[in-house]
């Protein structure tokens, strides 16, 4: 017996869902190449020399950018319970997420994750990187469609020239408010 309408189709697979397990198994596969490259023009235990100072090396980064961030979220406490408005960031505090993976990287055992985790620590790509996820985040923010989470998000900001930022709610003149003007009528009662 047919209903006149359609089965079901199973959802379309996202790109990520696609390629990302392709793109690990690619690294993989790159990693291995590379260590049997570098094992055969060296050692087998200066491989292992270099895996284990990209091990030491990476734990030291991570505990370091750690006590970083956690002396910075200190200070920031300490700072709001005296009364005072945190101060802005320092210069040498910021990047403490790609610092970490960074660490993170030199921790995974291979060259190319070494390499890349030795470039996530060079405070310039820091630099270019954090500026790169700033414009995207501000740009996904502007393009957020009316109601959605990320235009909520954009309400709640409101920039004073100082720089600070003030959480608020946008509130427009030209909508038609629910509530009757005041002295006419009744109001609907605050609870549902």
């Amino acid at each position: 017996m047919t209903t006149g309408t359609r089965p079901p189709t199973a959802p379309k697979r996202s790109r990520a869902r696609t390629f990302v397990p392709l793109g690990i198994a690619a690294w993989l596969v790159l990693e291995i190449w590379l260590l049997t490259v570098v094992a055969g023009a060296t050692s087998g235990p200066t491989v292992l020399l270099l895996l284990a100072g990209g091990l030491v090396l990476g734990g030291y980064v991570i505990k370091r950018a750690g006590r970083r961030a956690f002396r910075n979220l200190t200070e920031t406490f300490q700072q709001q319970q005296s009364g005072v408005a945190p101060a802005a960031a320092k210069p040498g505090s910021e990047g403490n997420a790609l610092t970490m993976l960074g660490g993170l990287l030199l921790i995974i055992p291979g060259f190319l994750s070494d390499a890349l985790g030795l470039l996530c620590l060079l405070p310039p790509v820091r630099k270019s990187v954090a500026r790169f996820a700033e414009r995207s985040l501000e740009k996904r923010m502007r393009a957020a469609a009316p109601g959605s989470f990320g235009d909520a998000f954009q309400q709640a900001r409101i920039h004073y020239p100082d720089g600070k930022v003030v959480p608020g709610e946008v509130i427009r003149d030209d909508s038609p408010s629910p509530y009757p003007p005041e002295g006419r009528g009744q109001r609907p009662p605050l609870t549902p």
